[in-house]
C-alpha cells in the first residue's frame, strides 16, 4: 500500500508571504533596542518616560487588532494586506522628521495602527496559502520568519549604530526594508474565498476569539517578559554589566535558539502535538529568565539569551496553532488577531512595567519581576491551559 503523497508546503505564495512577514518585523525591530538609547540621547528622557513613549504603539496596535480580524475575514484579504502594508511603510518616514519628544511619541503611537493591521492580514494570508494537511507545520515555519526578524534585527541595528553612530541612517534603512515588503505584498496571490451566507454582520467573536480566552491570558504573561527583555536589555547591558556591544551577541544567541527550536519542533507540530511543544517552551524560557535575574554576569547573560530563544521558539508557534485549532475555519483572521492582541497587551504592560520598576528600583528588580511572571505563566499552562485547550479544540 502506497503512503499518501504529502501536499507541497513551500509553494511560491507561501514564500512571498513569509518574505513580507520577515521584512515587516525586521524593519520594525531594527529600531526596537535603539529607541530607548535614542530617546535618552536626543531628548534626555528618563526611564519611566521612555517606557511610556515606547508603549504608545502597543496601545494603538491593541485598538486596531480586533477590527483587523473582522476586516480580513470580511473583505478581500489581498487588498487589505497591500493597503495596510503601504501605510506601515509610509509612517517610517516620520521618525526622521520628529524634532520633539511629543512629535516622536505621536508618530510612534500612530505606527502601531498599520503595524497591528498588517501583521493580522499577513498571517491570515499565510493560512490561506497553506495546504490544510500541513497547516500546523507551515504556521510553525511562518512564525520563524518573524521570530528570526525579531531576534536578528536588533543585533543588526546595534551593530550599525555602533559602526555609524547615526540614528537617521537606521530610520531610513527601516523605511527601505518596509518599502520592499510592500512591493512584495503586491505580488501575493490568494485563493478566492466563498462568500459567507446566513451569518450576522457583527458579533463578539469577529473581534476576539472568546473560545480561547484562557490561552490569551496565558500568553499575555509570556509577552510581558518578552516586552521587558527586548526593550531594555541594551540599557541593562550598558548600565549594569558595562557592555557597549555585547547586546548584539545576546540577540544573535536569541535568534539561534529561535531557529533551532523551530526546526526541532516542526515535526511535533506536524503531528498535532502542540501542547508538548508549548510545555517544553515555557520550561526552557522560565530557566532562561530565572538565570538572567538571579545570576547577573556575562556568561549567564548570554546563556539566558539562548534558553529564552529556545523556549519562545517552541512556545509561540505551538500557542498560535492552539488558537487556530479552537477557531472555526471562517474565524482564521479573528484567531490570528486574538493571539496578537494578547501578545501586544503583554508587551505593552511589559514596556511600561519594566520602565517604571527600572526607574525606581533598578533593572535587577525589573528582571526579577519578569522571572516571577514567566514562572507564574508556566504554572498556569500546566495546571489549567493544557486541559482547557484539549476540551475546546476543533481539529
Amino acid at each position: 500500500m502506497k503512503s499518501p503523497v504529502k501536499e507541497r508546503l513551500w509553494n511560491a505564495q507561501y514564500l512571498k508571504v513569509m518574505t513580507c512577514n520577515f521584512l515587516l518585523f525586521f524593519a520594525f525591530y531594527l529600531l526596537t533596542p535603539l529607541l530607548p538609547l535614542y530617546l535618552d540621547a536626543e531628548f534626555a528622557a528618563d526611564k519611566h518616560t521612555i517606557g511610556v513613549v515606547l508603549s504608545g504603539y502597543v496601545i494603538a496596535t491593541l485598538l486596531v487588532r480586533p477590527f483587523s480580524g473582522f476586516i480580513v475575514d470580511t473583505f478581500d484579504r489581498r487588498r487589505v494586506l497591500t493597503i495596510c502594508f503601504f501605510c506601515f511603510f509610509i509612517v517610517f518616514t516620520g521618525y526622521v522628521g520628529a524634532g520633539s519628544l511629543l512629535m516622536f511619541t505621536i508618530i510612534r503611537t500612530v505606527h502601531g495602527l498599520p503595524y497591528g493591521a498588517t501583521t493580522v492580514a499577513n498571517s491570515t494570508a499565510a493560512i490561506d496559502v497553506l495546504p490544510s494537511s500541513r497547516r500546523n507545520e507551515g504556521m510553525g515555519f511562518y512564525g520563524l520568519s518573524n521570530n528570526l526578524a525579531m531576534a536578528i534585527a536588533p543585533s543588526a541595528g546595534i551593530y550599525l549604530y555602533n559602526l555609524t553612530d547615526n540614528f537617521a541612517l537606521l530610520f531610513w534603512i527601516s523605511t527601505a526594508l518596509a518599502f520592499i515588503g510592500y512591493i512584495t505584498s503586491l505580488t501575493v496571490k490568494l485563493p478566492r474565498r466563498k462568500p459567507r451566507v446566513g451569518k450576522p454582520k457583527l458579533s463578539f467573536d469577529h473581534f476576539f476569539l472568546g473560545r480561547a480566552w484562557l490561552l490569551a491570558v496565558n500568553i499575555c504573561f509570556f509577552a510581558v517578559c518578552w516586552g521587558v527583555m527586548s526593550n531594555y536589555v541594551a540599557l541593562y547591558g550598558k548600565e549594569r554589566l558595562g557592555m557597549t556591544d555585547g547586546t548584539g551577541l545576546f540577540f544573535m544567541l536569541l535568534s539561534g535558539g529561535l531557529v533551532a527550536a523551530r526546526l526541532f519542533g516542526s515535526r511535533s507540530l506536524r503531528q498535532g502535538r502542540m501542547t508538548v511543544n508549548a510545555a517544553r517552551g515555557v520550561v526552557l524560557s522560565s530557566i532562561g529568565y530565572l538565570l538572567f535575574a538571579i545570576m547577573p554576569g556575562e556568561w549567564s547573560f548570554f546563556a539566558s539569551a539562548l534558553l529564552i530563544g529556545l523556549g519562545n521558539g517552541q512556545m509561540y508557534p505551538a500557542m498560535l496553532n492552539m488558537f487556530i485549532s479552537v477557531a472555526r475555519h471562517d474565524q482564521r483572521g479573528t484567531a490570528n488577531s486574538s493571539i496578537l492582541i494578547s501578545w501586544d497587551l503583554g508587551m505593552g504592560l511589559g514596556i511600561i512595567l519594566g520602565g517604571y520598576i527600572a526607574q525606581f528600583l533598578g533593572f535587577g528588580a525589573a528582571f526579577a519581576v519578569v522571572a516571577g511572571l514567566q514562572i507564574t505563566g508556566s504554572i498556569l499552562f500546566f495546571v489549567a491551559t493544557r486541559q482547557f485547550f484539549e476540551r475546546r479544540r476543533l481539529e
